[in-house]
């Protein structure tokens, strides 16, 4: 790993695009919680103290516009970490710059829509093929690694 080598920041680049995306879902998770009033434990309504102890329970309860956010950002950590941990180690392979840059690239669009898909939501397959895409991406850059640095 050499912070000279221009794989290597592109990777960061667009790792540290995703992973900041995906931290952004946690956000967007309390904003939805907020302005549906669907709370997940009593002492989350905190804000609503002025209202009464029966109507402050009924916030109690599952929103589908909060979990629609809630799996988009559990699909986030299902396809960012392994992105993360392979793409570093395909930064380490020694990939064209240009090839790397597809990959990275691609990735982070695919993620992007993927959430605007989930979000929205827009009608399949948006989403599944965002999806696909990215896992596309991945599973590129580790037959990359396997192929390059295999140990057998």
């Amino acid at each position: 790993m050499d912070m000279d080598s221009p794989v290597f920041l592109a990777f960061c680049t667009y790792a540290t695009i995703v992973i900041l995306k995906m931290m952004m879902m946690s956000f967007m998770t309390v904003f939805f919680r907020f302005s549906r009033g669907a709370f997940a434990n009593l002492e989350d309504q905190y804000v609503c103290m002025d209202k009464p102890a029966e109507e402050r329970k009924k916030m109690i309860k599952a929103d589908p516009d909060v979990e629609r956010v809630r799996r988009c950002h559990q699909n986030d950590l299902e396809n960012i970490i392994p992105f993360v941990v392979i793409g570093l180690l395909y930064s380490l392979t020694g990939p064209d710059l240009s090839t790397a840059l597809i990959h990275f690239r691609v990735f982070a669009a695919s993620r992007i829509l993927h959430t605007v898909a989930y979000v929205c939501p827009l009608p399949q397959p948006s989403r599944a093929l965002t999806w696909m895409i990215g896992m596309v991406v991945t599973f590129s850059m580790a037959y990359r690694v396997l192929t390059t640095a295999s140990y057998l």
